[in-house]
């Protein structure tokens, strides 16, 4: 499994481990990576997602993961993998119909 937030993208990045001496040896530096279930209102049901500490606070900034969804417009550098691109799709369409349905 890759180590990648399916919200931002954020993944590992390649540095040095810089010693007093000015050694430098090869080293990552990975993302603080949770698996988390989110609760969707809209679906009524949890959605499973990898993502990292910074995108379960934007989250929760847009009062959870329907918020979210149907709010967030990512930035160029962030990408959401297919997973959940599915999941804003569906809680997308079943929102429009729950939209329409009570605007009759």
């Amino acid at each position: 499994m890759a180590r990648v937030c399916e919200i931002t993208g954020k993944r590992a990045q390649v540095g040095n481990n810089v010693s007093h001496a000015n050694n430098r040896t090869k080293r990552r530096f990975l993302p603080n990576l949770q698996n988390k279930k989110f609760y969707s209102d809209v679906l009524g049901m949890n959605i499973a997602l990898r993502v990292t500490n910074a995108a379960m606070r934007t989250i929760d900034k847009y009062h959870g993961i329907d918020g979210f969804m149907l709010n967030w417009k990512p930035r160029k550098t962030e990408t959401f993998s297919a997973n959940a691109l599915r999941v804003r799709k569906v809680i997308h369409k079943r929102a429009e119909a729950k939209a329409a349905e009570a605007a009759k």
